[in-house]
């Protein structure tokens, strides 16, 4: 029987290259936005609801339960204390060297690599909440690729955004380099709320 807690991380981050190897083959995007779009279609074919709203909604969602699983998953009482400890210990390993301790310097050394463990272990406990959001994110994503109005038809309200400094501009239309902006609009969005959420849930940063 696998060991879920010693090999979880593990599990995790292959499942996340699997789910980011899927984005490549266009019969599964396409088959899982067309499941998806028989949930969400009707919002935009039935009630009208503007594409660029149904993105504010989902990256709304998005950051509402992304916040929820890193609250629940991740110790973060665990990983503050663990970054002060590094913080401390970086203190005294610079004045230790800056003083010519070489005594000091290498019992610094020898804690430094329990350390460096530790924070090792805490970086590969972050896979496994990373896979649970990507489960619930990526399907999303595959409908909103699914349903994205075409690039280079005439700017409507079903299609198009207006964003500050850039006017209105097509949401299949490059907004910022090579980033189109449907995506620089979802960025914004769920970035914006999630540090609303995570700040009333008390979450700190990872």
């Amino acid at each position: 029987m696998v060991d879920l807690k010693k090999h979880g991380p593990t599990i995790a981050l292959l499942f996340t290259m699997l789910v980011f190897l899927s984005y490549s083959i266009e019969w599964v995007r396409v088959t899982i936005g067309a499941i998806m779009d028989a949930l969400l279609g009707p919002f935009i074919d039935t009630l009208g609801v503007p594409f660029f709203v149904m993105i504010l909604v989902l990256s709304s969602i998005t950051g509402l339960y992304s916040s929820l699983v890193q609250k629940y998953t991740i110790d973060y009482e665990k990983m503050q204390e663990s970054q002060a400890k590094m913080r401390a210990f970086q203190k005294e390993f610079r004045e230790a060297q800056l003083s010519g301790d070489e005594k000091k310097i290498k019992k610094l050394q020898t804690k430094q690599e329990r350390m460096m463990q530790e924070q090792l272990e805490l970086s590969r406990q972050q896979f496994t909440p990373m896979a649970i959001i990507l489960i619930l994110t990526v399907p999303i994503f595959f409908w909103l690729l699914f349903r994205l109005p075409p690039g280079g038809a005439e700017i409507s309200i079903t299609n198009g955004i207006v964003l500050p400094f850039l006017g209105t501009v097509g949401l299949s239309d490059f907004a910022f380099w090579i980033i189109p902006a449907w995506i620089l609009w979802y960025m914004i969005c769920s970035l914006t709320i999630s540090q609303v959420i995570r700040k009333s849930l008390n979450i700190g940063g990872l």
